[in-house]
């Protein structure tokens, strides 16, 4: 039986939630904010939208990654669905975004994937290692916006 990959993480960040969605939603910034990935390179022409595809180079679990999202969703300040167009592991990542006041917006950062072949095995693994990833990832975001 496969073994699916569900986490959700969220966190408040002290920054109104149009500041907050078109820094995070911009993969330019990835790996300003996140501490896996090393390099994105836009497959299609800039700015993020539907059809939109990104070749992201990341380190995780000790291996380094290759892989290419297309944007499957967007609803601009509120919403962003990528999903991987190719690469080891099927993966969808999904930005929200809410205003919880008017200087204050909840980001919520959920990936969602299918391991296959041997990796399917490791899935808790992966799991967990997606939550650190992503708390702390979530937890760079906060700071590098709210000191901006």
């Amino acid at each position: 039986m496969a073994r699916d990959v569900d986490v959700l993480t969220e966190t408040v960040i002290r920054r109104p939630r149009a500041v907050v969605a078109a820094y995070a939603g911009d993969p330019t910034n990835a790996p300003e904010w996140y501490a896996n990935i090393s390099s994105v390179d836009w497959q299609t022409p800039p700015p993020v939208a539907v059809g939109s595809r990104m070749a992201f180079v990341a380190n995780f679990l000790g291996r380094r990654l290759a892989y290419t999202y297309e944007v499957t969703e967007l609803v601009p300040g509120e919403r962003l669905v990528m999903r991987t167009a190719q690469g080891p592991f099927p993966m969808e990542t999904t930005y929200t975004w809410q205003s919880l006041d008017a200087g204050s917006t909840r980001m919520s950062l959920r990936n969602r994937g299918r391991p296959a072949g041997f990796s399917r095995f490791l899935a808790p693994v992966m799991a967990t290692a997606v939550r650190r990833a992503n708390r702390a990832d979530l937890a760079n975001l906060r700071t590098l916006l709210e000191n901006r």
